[in-house]
Formats: C-alpha cells, sequence, structure tokens
C-alpha cells in the first residue's frame, strides 16, 4: 500500500478514514510494506498514524514494514515508533522463583523502610541536640504555628469522634450486660477501654490521617518546588528548620488531644449510661472512681508521645521522598497515612506487652 500526499494534522479527519480503511487489511497478505515515498509533509501526527497503521497489520507471523521513509522524516518516525512499543516476548508464566523473588522484594522494600525511620530519628534527635546547645536557634514562631494546626484546630473533630464513640461503647455494653443484670458493670468497661487503649489508639489513627498527611503534602511540594534544596543552598538544616517544629508540635498536641478524647467518650458515655440504661450520674462517677487508677490514665498518655513521634517520622519520610510529579505526591501522601496506622497499632500492641509484663 502507498501512502501519498500532505499527512498532518490540518488533513485528520480524512487521513483517520484512510487509515480505518487500510486496517481492514490485517492478515490478507503474508507480507505488507507500507510505501511512503509520495508522502510530501509529515508532521507528529501523521508520523503516528503510520505507525498506527504498521502496528496494526503487524501480527505474530509477519511484521508490516515502512518503505521508501525520506531522511528528513526518519527520525520523527523511529521516535514515534518507540512510544508506547510493549515488549513482544510473552509474559513468563508465575514460578516458584519469581514468587520467591517477589517475597524478597518485598522483604527488602520493608527493610529499606525501616532503615529510613530509623535514619529519621537519628537526623531529628540530632537536630534537637543542636537547639539544646545553641537555644536561639530554636524556631518558636514556626513551632507554635504548627501546634495551632495541629492540636487547636484538631479538637473539634477529636472531640466529636470519641462522644460518639463512648456513646457507641456504652449503648452495646449496657445492652449486652443487662442481660445478665450488670448494667453497672459497662462503667468498668468504658473507663478501661477509652483511657487505655480506645481513647489515644482512636486519636493517634485521627492525626495520622489528618495531620500526618498535611506534614506530607506539605514537605512534598517543598521538594517539587525545590525549595528544600534552595535551604541547604543557603547552609541551612532542612530538618532543624522544617522538620523539628513539625514534630515536637505533634508530640505536644497527641497527648493533649488524647486527654480532651477521653473526657469526651467518658462524658458521651455516660450520657448514654443514663438516659438509655438509667445509671444515674452520681453512681457513674461513684462506679468509674472505683474502676479505674492513676495507672490507666499513665498508660494512655505515656503512649501519646511515642505515638506522635512515630507519626511524624513516617510523615517526613515520606515526604522527603516526593518526586518531581502530582503522581508521586499522592502515592507518598497514601503511603504515608497507611504506614502511620499501621505503626500506630503496631506501637499500641507493643505498649500493651510491656505494661501486661510489668504489671500495670
Amino acid at each position: 500500500m502507498c501512502a501519498a500526499g500532505n499527512w498532518t494534522a490540518r488533513f485528520a479527519p480524512a487521513l483517520e478514514r484512510i487509515v480505518s480503511d487500510a486496517e481492514k487489511l490485517r492478515g490478507s497478505r503474508p507480507h505488507i510494506f507500507i510505501d511512503v515515498s509520495q508522502v510530501a509533509s509529515l508532521d507528529t501526527f501523521g508520523a503516528w498514524l503510520i505507525e498506527r497503521l504498521r502496528r496494526s497489520l503487524s501480527d505474530a507471523s509477519a511484521e508490516a514494514k515502512i518503505a521508501g521513509l525520506s531522511a528528513n522524516y526518519s527520525s520523527l518516525v523511529d521516535e514515534v515508533s518507540r512510544v508506547g512499543a510493549a515488549p513482544r516476548a510473552a509474559t513468563e508464566a508465575l514460578s516458584i522463583s519469581g514468587m520467591f523473588e517477589q517475597i524478597g522484594r518485598t522483604v527488602v522494600g520493608i527493610g529499606g523502610t525501616i532503615i529510613g525511620l530509623i535514619d529519621m530519628l537519628g537526623a531529628v534527635l540530632a537536630a534537637a541536640a543542636k537547639v539544646l546547645i545553641r537555644p536561639r536557634s530554636f524556631r518558636l514562631t514556626s513551632t507554635v504555628h504548627h501546634l495551632e494546626q495541629v492540636c487547636w484546630r484538631a479538637v473539634p473533630i477529636v472531640v466529636l469522634i470519641t462522644f460518639l464513640i463512648g456513646c457507641i461503647i456504652s449503648q452495646q455494653g449496657i445492652f449486652h450486660f443487662r442481660r445478665f443484670g450488670a448494667d453497672i458493670f459497662v462503667v468498668d468497661m468504658l473507663g478501661v477501654l477509652v483511657l487505655r487503649e480506645i481513647g489515644v489508639l482512636l486519636v493517634a489513627i485521627m492525626v495520622a490521617g489528618r495531620s500526618g498527611s498535611a506534614y506530607t503534602a506539605e514537605l512534598g511540594s517543598m521538594k517539587m518546588r525545590e525549595e528544600i534544596d534552595a535551604l541547604r543552598t543557603m547552609g541551612f538544616d532542612p530538618i532543624e528548620v522544617l522538620i523539628l517544629p513539625r514534630m515536637l508540635a505533634l508530640v505536644l498536641a497527641l497527648p493533649i488531644l488524647a486527654f480532651l478524647g477521653a473526657m469526651a467518650a467518658l462524658y458521651g458515655g455516660g450520657l448514654v449510661a443514663w438516659l438509655y440504661g438509667g445509671v444515674d450520674p452520681e453512681a457513674f462517677l461513684l462506679r468509674l472512681r472505683d474502676a479505674i487508677s492513676i495507672d490507666h490514665f499513665i498508660v494512655g498518655l505515656v503512649k501519646a508521645p511515642v505515638m506522635a513521634a512515630v507519626i511524624g517520622i513516617v510523615a517526613c519520610v515520606e515526604g522527603l521522598a516526593v518526586q518531581g510529579s502530582a503522581e508521586s505526591l499522592g502515592q507518598h501522601t497514601t503511603a504515608s497515612v497507611v504506614k502511620g496506622i499501621f505503626f500506630v497499632i503496631v506501637m499500641d500492641g507493643v505498649f500493651a506487652i510491656f505494661f501486661a509484663s510489668i504489671g500495670m
């Protein structure tokens, strides 16, 4: 078959019809040559149409070829032919060796993630040591700003969610304890769960989704705009300028939010116990005082700063790993939230084992 005339975007409708008709010749001949010696002018659109036709007429037994290509257009056609060209080799079937290879790559990826987190922890501790040696270098304004964003602006949603969770736990507890005539024991369950586990864990998960993703997005945007490289060029340490204030704000904010969340959950549970279970507020408070101790409160508050540090380190590592594209920013922001929640739950399990071993 022979192509002639002007193959440019100006004649797109006519060229599309010609190529569509020519594609119907697929399989009609064992060898097909596309003669382009009569083409007067060619642009990227026309080159792509010719390449599309060549690919369409090629099959497993034979490959269509382009003949008579002018030297002026050969580089353009070659460049277009490399776009989206998939390898012709057949995909190898999944084998045991391939499975082990995939497992190995996954393990290496997990190891790289852990090494990155440890490296970031060491860098943050080193920056904190520098600030302790030179207190005037501490960025108080930045820390207060991030504390407002992480703590003060998060109070409404944290209080609302924990209040509702306290209501749900209390309602479900009363519903099941009522079968045994032990409605009052819902106070014990609510106090221990909220102060030791549910309160701080739920708040940490909300902070990971809210503030952790924000940290990753902010640092990733700075990385894309090369602002972090500019800081290094000016002689500033990005860890000290950008990450340390964020980490400190998060470590200070999470215990405060955990305390407010626990109080809101207890209030919600007490309200439902009164309205739904018939437990008077005075009896609720008396039973709560007998059911919990200061140890339960300490356990929750000890967990909070550690979980905050884990969330902040994960978010900052993912933010600094962003490459120069919006897709990379979205992927690392998602990874930040997923990894942050995962490590928070893992740390909660570690703390549960530790406090059980020491009798708290």
